[in-house]
């Protein structure tokens, strides 16, 4: 190699060292490795069969890298002064290895196409293993439900208590929300699993290297039709990084909830020791630590993305430095997301619940609806039947009495239409029952969901 920087030729003086090391990138790319050396190899692959090297020179070349990568996977690899980023890494080795055709491999391409088809490949199999953690944790939901369908909750809005429901069509919301996330981001591994490999600094490849080639060989579905476009896009990380932002909403409610299920004014849900901690100073705290850093980290994923756009909304066309800027919060973001999976499905996994505490939390007020819906099945319209149960409320509060203590006489005064049957209505089983419609949470729909959610996770192991 005639210098020690791959684009070095052009100049004569020095780089200040405090440049050298804010320029670098490889202690946090080189854990592309396995992704610029598979693109290298298929682009060794490339050049051979357009004539431009032979074939034992490919052969040579894709063996040297294989060398390189067994080196990486062993840890032996070692990173040395001028190592800049993973791609100068890789190739600086490779030519160790294999001399002077290891400077053939770069024929026609440039570290713009290099990167953005690395970047492109680490993260299409990173967030393929975030997909499994995801399907993963909704099995986890999905089981917990099924088993569980019998305990009854109430059912909270503005956090005040509102209807009764069952624990499982609670657990069944999250895996619904999951299960979108989940065909989110099967959607966008999809759309970004295009090459970009083949477009050069910016204007193309000059050798006419067969870019369908390359795709096959690395798994794409297709290649990018523009190349000024297939440097500079970074769309794919935005999308990823705001993929990641939802999906953490959802494991920071999830969280939050649990969180407040936990605390002794409730008590619904006692935390499993593995996920909880204790404090320094009172011996009886036992701490939701699990769920509060899930619902912080969720936070820190926001930020990610918030920081990618700004560095990503200024930029001129095709390639720019600052894409350098795109890897950490990626990284980050994949990183805090596969753990995070993890522990929501242990944390799930391992929890008790209290189905007493639930139902003793159960109240005959929640029953209102029921009670204007009595009242609808006689004939009369909803409006004044909400009006009516809404009196009948008033009236336990006046007396301090729950509502099933008032009398048929009582009722009457509010509507001559109440009959002796009003007494059903004070059942918490029954009025679940009653929510049969698709999608509601009685019994038979919640166990329709149970088996919905089962065959889509067959369906896509």
């Amino acid at each position: 190699m005639t210098s020690a920087k791959l684009w070095g030729g052009r100049f004569t003086g020095g780089v200040d060292p405090l440049m050298d090391a804010f320029n670098a990138s490889i202690h946090f790319d080189k854990r592309m490795f396995e992704a610029d050396i598979r693109g290298s190899q298929a682009y060794a692959k490339a050049l051979a069969k357009r004539g431009i090297i032979t074939e034992q020179e490919s052969i040579i070349l894709v063996n040297g890298l294989e060398q390189v990568f067994e080196e990486w996977q062993g840890n032996r690899f070692e990173i040395k002064p001028g190592d800049e980023d993973i791609h100068t890494a890789n190739e600086r080795r490779l030519g160790e290895l294999v001399g002077n055709v290891s400077g053939k491999l770069h024929t026609g391409r440039s570290r713009n196409d290099q990167v953005a088809t690395d970047l492109r490949i680490w993260t299409r199999d990173e967030t393929r293993k975030l997909l499994e953690h995801l399907k993963q944790l909704i099995g986890v939901i999905v089981e917990r439900a099924e088993k569980e369908i019998e305990v009854l909750m109430p059912g909270y809005t503005h956090l005040q208590r509102a209807q009764p429901i069952r624990w499982s069509q609670w657990l069944l919301s999250y895996a619904w929300s999951l299960q979108a996330d989940a065909l989110r981001l099967a959607e966008i591994i999809n759309r970004f699993n295009v090459l970009p490999l083949g477009s050069g600094a910016l204007a193309g490849n000059p050798f006419n290297i067969d870019r369908e080639f390359v795709a096959k060989e690395l798994g794409f579905n297709g290649v990018i039709q523009n190349s000024l476009y297939g440097v500079s896009d970074r769309d794919f990380v935005a999308e990823v990084l705001f993929w990641a932002s939802l999906t953490m909403v959802h494991v920071s409610r999830l969280s939050e909830d649990l969180i407040i299920y936990s605390s002794a004014e409730f008590g619904f849900v006692t935390l499993a020791d593995a996920y909880s901690t204790g404090s320094s100073l009172m011996p009886q705290k036992k701490n939701p630590d699990s769920c509060e850093l899930l619902r912080g980290k969720s936070g820190r994923v926001f930020g990610q993305l918030s920081g990618f756009l700004m560095t990503y909304k200024g930029l001129p066309s095709t390639y720019n430095k600052d894409l350098q800027e795109d890897k950490e919060p990626l990284f980050d973001a994949v990183d805090t997301l596969a753990g995070s999976l993890q522990i929501t499905a242990g944390v799930i996994s391992t929890l008790k619940i209290h189905p007493e505490k639930m139902r003793a939390s159960l109240s005959f007020d929640m029953l209102a609806t029921d009670l204007a819906e009595y009242l609808v099945r006689k004939g009369i319209p909803f409006r004044e039947t909400h009006h009516i149960a809404g009196g009948a409320v008033r009236l336990g509060e006046e007396r301090n009495i729950p509502m099933n203590n008032l009398s048929l006489t009582d009722f009457k005064e509010l509507h001559p239409a109440f009959e002796e049957d009003v007494a059903s209505i004070w059942d918490f089983e029954r009025s679940i029952e009653n929510r049969s419609s698709l999608g509601g949470t009685s019994r038979a729909t919640v166990l329709d969901q149970v088996q919905k959610l089962q065959s889509w996770l067959v369906s896509n192991l």
